[in-house]
């Protein structure tokens, strides 16, 4: 009877006793020891025939139909020759687990499809047991990185929370897989990178970064012939804030009697700093119109595109003679925020001019950052910054060489 109302279920060294069916749709299945089985110590698997005592255990097994499965387990405690008293062996249970095996798989393969809380709505099984199933799942899945073959880095940091709190991320340039997440962007957190990697820091050739000082000493430090490649989309982000917005706000601020002119030039911003491929035909007619009204503008804009410039050199002799006469050109412009930022840039030269010989940038991983902006979203956010390190590794497991 029960065989035919519970057809598949099987419980190795096990058989079903008796079953209820409890108030919202839940069912109790009570088990007990089957007399062809000899339990087996958990530690050697050895079969025991001497029982030590009987403990009653309640576990959810896989939901069956609109039922939620109960099971009620004598687990037994033997006296195993080799290892003592023991707990006995189950295939289908973890030990000290609340929920079967084959549920555990079930969820596993829910969790990499939904958020933990519509999971928890889905199964009826609590939060911190999903999180800790998860958990569990991405540290043992997750591929092992071949430290030995990565030749090229890119670095870069993220928000970890609100209140200016970051975590720094480590990605093969080449197989695009994440090796290391830590939180901190300073050099003592960014240090357990390199200590974990090792022998290996004497196999990298290149990194890609954007100017942060402490990512660049550290590199230098533990990767003394690894090449600094400094981002072309960071730099010239900079010159954005640094330049032509402090250029635009002064030439607003001399027009405060020209309303026109001025509502033009307070307007301009995304027009100079979005790339001129990306304008549509009127933005376009609208740019070079203002362009042709502000000469600082102007000045201050083509410097913006001969700087893009520095990164497309075919060699690092080329890239040097541009970055030289790059600079000398921002230095003799006459507007002070352009000069500043040239002598600011000419301590990162090197980084810049490397760009010739090695095409490395971040842009990947500014795609893992907007990924795990996404993975924040779907768990509103992450408590334990391991668990979430977890997730963004298994994001970026890296494309077989």
């Amino acid at each position: 009877m029960l065989d035919a109302t519970f057809p598949g279920l099987c419980w190795e060294g096990f058989q079903l006793s008796s079953y209820t069916e409890l108030p919202d749709s839940h069912c109790l299945i009570r088990l007990q020891p089957d007399p062809a089985h000899l339990p087996r110590c958990q530690h050697c698997c050895a079969p025991c025939r001497q029982v030590h005592d009987t403990s009653q255990r309640r576990v959810r097994d896989r939901d069956l139909f609109e039922y939620k499965v109960w099971l009620e387990v004598p687990v037994r405690r033997v006296r195993c020759s080799r290892c003592g008293v023991a707990t006995e062996q189950l295939t289908w249970l973890a030990p000290r687990a609340r929920i079967t095996r084959r549920l555990q798989k079930h969820v596993e393969v829910l969790l990499t499809l939904l958020p933990i809380k519509h999971v928890a709505q889905l199964t009826g099984l609590h939060w911190h047991t999903l999180k800790t199933l998860d958990k569990e799942r991405l540290a043992r899945d997750l591929p092992t990185p071949e430290l030995s073959q990565v030749r090229y880095l890119a670095m870069d940091e993220f928000a970890l929370f609100k209140g200016h709190r970051y975590a720094s991320v480590v990605m093969d340039a080449e197989r695009t897989q994440v090796l290391w997440v830590g939180e901190g962007r300073s050099r003592e957190a960014i240090r357990p990178f390199f200590e974990w990697l090792g022998e290996h820091c004497q196999h990298i050739e290149a990194v890609a970064m954007d100017m942060n000082s402490a990512m660049d000493l550290e590199v230098k430090a533990h990767c003394p012939g690894a090449r600094v490649v400094y981002d072309l989309f960071h730099v010239v982000a900079k010159f954005g804030r640094q330049v032509i917005d402090r250029v635009r706000v002064d030439q607003a601020n001399q027009l405060r009697h020209d309303k026109p002119a001025r509502k033009a030039v307070k307007r301009s911003r995304w027009l100079l700093l979005r790339n001129r491929n990306n304008l549509r035909q009127d933005q376009s007619a609208q740019l070079e119109e203002l362009l042709a009204l502000n000469q600082p503008l102007m000045l201050v804009y083509i410097m913006k595109e001969q700087l893009k410039g520095l990164w497309y050199a075919k060699s690092e002799r080329a890239a040097r003679w541009r970055f030289t006469h790059w600079c000398r050109q921002a230095m003799a412009s006459g507007l002070k925020p352009l000069s500043h930022f040239a002598r600011c840039l000419i301590p990162y030269a090197e980084g810049i001019i490397a760009s010739a010989s090695y095409r490395l940038n971040t842009s990947v991983l500014e795609g893992v950052n907007n990924k795990i902006k996404v993975i924040k979203r779907m768990a509103y956010g992450f408590r334990d910054s391991d668990y979430f390190f977890l997730k963004i590794k298994a994001a970026f497991p890296g494309k077989p060489r």
